[in-house]
């Protein structure tokens, strides 16, 4: 078991996980690489090593796998799946349930750019799917070169992502990558969220050169998907990195939980509130409105709460249809009235 442990730490397993999974159907135990459609690449377990190859899914399994789940094989085929320790997920672009995007991470970097001024509410909203998909999130700060006075950027992120580490790094002068190398460590697997132009490639080519993994990747048949498609990746550090292109935009899941981290300040308020539904409007002996009123919560904070809990209710009626029904039948009524005014 030493020795099977030690083939899965490179894969990201972390010290002390549970591995009873990996003998709970015959097969070899491996985990995802990257997936195309219902062909998936896995780096399997074969005696005391690892091995790439691409499988077929069985139509058996109970889940359906995605990039970073822990699998067993067999020759041909995934067979079963091992449990999920953490999941990042957005609302499907269907419209219908939710896509999980990667599985069992350890490390959700959230990666902004400094050159063009922070951007508090993309970190924000950031943190609160950070903190859902159950990893630790960090604020990865690049491009800190362009900047004067990276301090106030550092202070500004530590306000709208309070709880996760701050780090500020450059591709450049390599300042903050000996950090991102501890966190990368191994037994890890970590992912990195942010906006194109973010600096996330030139960052990682500064860590180690992913580019050329991906063109090794790409001249090989089975992975010529590789641009486009959620892939993992083992690094120098020891760790993993669960790569995520092709991700144009991420619709917001957003629990409690999860705003709840992220805006600590405004739920810790909100239990002086004199109505427990208090939705820190215009209702009378609304404690975090008061607080905004004495500087102790920033109303632009406020603002962009209120503005995630509406995309939250939006998230919650699109996926009813009955209530989404209603909500049409309600809005043509009201525009058919409005006509039959003039």
């Amino acid at each position: 078991m030493t020795a099977l442990r030690d083939l899965l730490t490179q894969l990201g397993m972390p010290t002390g996980a549970d591995l009873n999974w990996t003998t709970r159907d015959e097969g070899r135990p491996g985990r995802i690489v990257a997936m195309h459609g219902r062909q998936v690449e896995v780096m399997a377990v074969r005696g005391d090593a690892l091995e790439h190859v691409v499988l077929d899914l069985s139509r058996n399994l109970a889940t359906t796998p995605v990039t970073g789940d822990w699998v067993v094989v067999n020759a041909d085929r995934v067979v079963s799946l091992g449990g999920r320790t953490t999941n990042l997920s957005r609302p499907d672009p269907s419209g219908q349930g939710v896509q999980v995007l990667a599985a069992n991470i350890d490390h959700v970097m959230i990666v902004l750019s400094l050159e063009r001024g922070l951007n508090l509410k993309s970190l924000e909203r950031l943190s609160v799917m950070a903190w859902d998909s159950g990893a630790l999130p960090i604020t990865v700060l690049t491009k800190a070169d362009t900047v004067e006075n990276p301090a106030e950027a550092v202070a500004e992120a530590a306000l709208a992502a309070p709880g996760t580490e701050i780090l500020l790094t450059s591709a450049l002068t390599g300042r903050g990558l000996d950090r991102l190398r501890e966190i990368m460590a191994v037994g890890t697997t970590t992912t990195m969220l942010g906006a194109s132009g973010a600096g996330k490639t030139s960052l990682l080519n500064a860590l180690e050169d992913i580019s050329e993994k991906v063109r090794e990747v790409n001249t090989s048949g089975e992975g010529r998907h590789a641009t486009s498609a959620r892939r993992l990746y083992q690094l120098s550090s020891g760790g993993v990195l669960l790569d995520l292109p092709g991700i144009r935009s991420l619709d917001l899941l957003a629990t409690e939980e999860g705003m709840e981290e992220t805006f600590v300040e405004i739920a810790e308020s909100a239990l002086r509130c004199r109505f427990h539904d208090c939705e820190h409007g215009t209702e009378p002996g609304c404690a975090v409105q008061e607080s905004v009123k004495v500087g102790e919560i920033l109303q632009r904070r406020l603002d962009n709460w209120h503005k995630i809990r509406r995309e939250m209710s939006y998230q919650e009626r699109k996926g009813d249809a009955a209530l989404m029904a209603k909500q049409r039948a309600e809005w043509k009524n009201m525009t058919k009235s409005h006509r039959s005014r003039k």
